[in-house]
């Protein structure tokens, strides 16, 4: 049974990985740029720190809904995270196979919005009428990657769109992009040396025009010093809306350097493994990288 799970899990983050690398040009770009500067020899010698997802904070959805997909193929529910200011609230998920990436859910708080905001989102997330993760298999990876790719609402208005962009960045990306992967992350100090750290990375993805999110400086780094993080930029999508295309913000990738911890710096590196490496998220962190999405950072 234990085989049987992991497999279905991997499927779908393999096809999660797919769809997201199509409409994201900077995840071959980069990728490719590591092949010719032989930093790795294929998208496989990655390693991927963790995935994210955004959700909305409602009746059968959110959290709460979209978690049980993971907690079901032996993801286990971490730390607890709160953005005030964004009304966003999350959680991350390990997984105890190694090179399995964490998961990071988050949802926006929509009873916090104003009245018109709500008034929008809910016109859509009311069609949703029951939990809908309760009516698909958990077992079938097909059926998984099936409700992660197809829409749960009719498609959204460019208006509709447009006035949640002015209130919440994060709900309109939401309404519209639903459950695409939001990003995934390159483990930074998994790689060899002269790429190894943040700041060497960020230069050699300067160095193949890569735009990187600078809110809160480019590289984001943890109170503690040992959690480093640092984004691309999202890709434009075109997307399809009542009215007609219009060009919005996407996905984009996130790279992270997991420092090892104090109390394992005198061990050989070559026995350092994940547990000896800082784990977990960070607030201040992630409340920066959200913005990665947002107009002031895509329209730079």
């Amino acid at each position: 049974m234990k085989f049987q799970e992991k497999k279905t899990i991997n499927l779908v983050l393999e096809s999660l990985f797919e769809t997201y690398s199509k409409r994201v040009p900077d995840v071959t770009k980069i990728t490719e740029a590591m092949v010719s500067n032989n930093i790795v020899s294929n998208q496989s010698e990655i390693i991927n720190d963790h995935i994210a997802f955004r959700t909305m904070g409602v009746k059968h959805l959110g959290i709460k809904s979209f978690e049980k997909i993971f907690l079901k193929h032996g993801y286990k529910k971490r730390d607890f995270y709160s953005f005030k200011e964004k009304k966003l609230n999350a959680y991350w998920y390990s997984h105890s196979e190694k090179n399995m990436p964490r998961i990071f859910i988050s949802e926006l708080k929509v009873d916090e919005l104003s009245k018109d905001a709500q008034k929008i989102i809910k016109q859509y997330t009311n069609q949703v009428k029951n939990d809908p993760v309760d009516n698909i298999d958990l077992n079938n990876s097909d059926e998984i990657i099936n409700f992660l790719t197809n829409p749960l609402w009719t498609l959204p208005s460019l208006f509709h769109y447009n006035e949640l962009l002015k209130e919440t960045e994060y709900g309109s990306w939401v309404i519209y992009n639903r459950y695409y992967l939001n990003h995934y992350t390159i483990s930074v100090h998994e790689l060899k040396e002269k790429y190894n750290t943040l700041e060497d990375f960020n230069k050699f993805l300067n160095s193949i025009g890569v735009k990187l999110n600078d809110s809160g400086g480019v590289i984001k780094e943890s109170k503690d010093g040992f959690l480093l993080q640092s984004s691309s930029v999202a890709n434009k999508v075109n997307a399809h809306f009542k009215e007609g295309m219009s060009l919005i913000s996407g996905s984009y990738v996130e790279f992270a350097e997991r420092k090892i911890l104090p109390e394992f710096m005198n061990l050989d590196l070559n026995k350092i493994n994940s547990t000896h490496r800082r784990d977990g998220f960070e607030t201040s962190n992630a409340d920066k990288i959200f913005e990665s999405t947002y107009q002031k950072q895509v329209n730079k």
